[in-house]
């Protein structure tokens, strides 16, 4: 087998690992999202919904809910920039954010006092913001977990290109995550519906099947799908 060769069958290798983990992933970010909103009425993970949201309650004088949104959105940019720090901290980077998904959601399960619907609502949202650091790109290719429009903005304009004559294929991963997303989503509206009290923590129980998973991964491949860090260097 040529070196060549070699290449291009860990370069499938690494690629179909990647989006069966985005697909396992989107399809986890799609059920939590759908039993969120069942809960909450509001997105735990779709902020450009909770910002339109947000800014018509302030129109309309909703003070309270339009802050509330506000502050989803604030959680959400957070629990993004914990995932980074956790994934570029842990050897095994895509477990750990799993990991660290997981309890989020098993806790917030825990929250049934209406008191604490609040604080619950906040904690999910956290944990999606978390779970984007898992995988940020696959073979350099921009990949989203937690929301689709960018997904399907890729796709839509691979379309054109390939209508104007380019024959790179590339754009049809971006199909994945909307799979993923839509399926979970509905599988989260019948839980939601079907089993309110428990949804939460089985969406947590599938995140850590998903991260006990990846341990099964060689190492390498959980430092493959993350951005490296730009540190800045001193000059003398």
């Amino acid at each position: 087998m040529t070196r060549a060769r070699r290449r291009r069958i860990i370069r499938v290798q690494r690629t179909g690992t990647g989006l069966a983990l985005v697909a396992a992933i989107s399809f986890i970010a799609g059920m939590t999202d759908a039993i969120g909103l069942r809960l909450s009425g509001d997105f735990v993970s779709f902020m450009t919904g909770n910002t339109t949201r947000a800014a018509i309650s302030l129109a309309d004088g909703d003070l309270h809910h339009g802050l509330v949104l506000l502050g989803a959105v604030l959680v959400f940019v957070l629990g993004n920039a914990a995932g980074i720090v956790v994934a570029h901290l842990v050897q095994r980077r895509m477990f750990g954010v799993l990991a660290g998904v997981a309890m989020l959601l098993s806790l917030a399960s825990m929250l049934q006092d209406p008191d604490l619907h609040l604080l619950r609502f906040y904690m999910v949202v956290l944990s999606m913001g978390m779970v984007n650091a898992t995988i940020e790109h696959i073979e350099g290719l921009p990949i989203g977990l937690t929301y689709v429009t960018g997904a399907l903005s890729r796709f839509g304009r691979g379309i054109g290109r390939f209508i104007m004559g380019e024959r790179k294929m590339d754009w049809t991963i971006q199909a994945v995550p909307w799979l993923g997303m839509i399926s979970g989503a509905l599988c989260g509206s019948v839980l939601g519906l079907a089993l309110p009290g428990d949804a939460l923590f089985i969406a947590a129980v599938l995140t850590l099947f998903v991260a006990l998973s990846t341990l099964l991964m060689r190492r390498t491949l959980h430092h493959r799908y993350n951005q490296r860090i730009a540190r800045a260097t001193g000059t003398k």
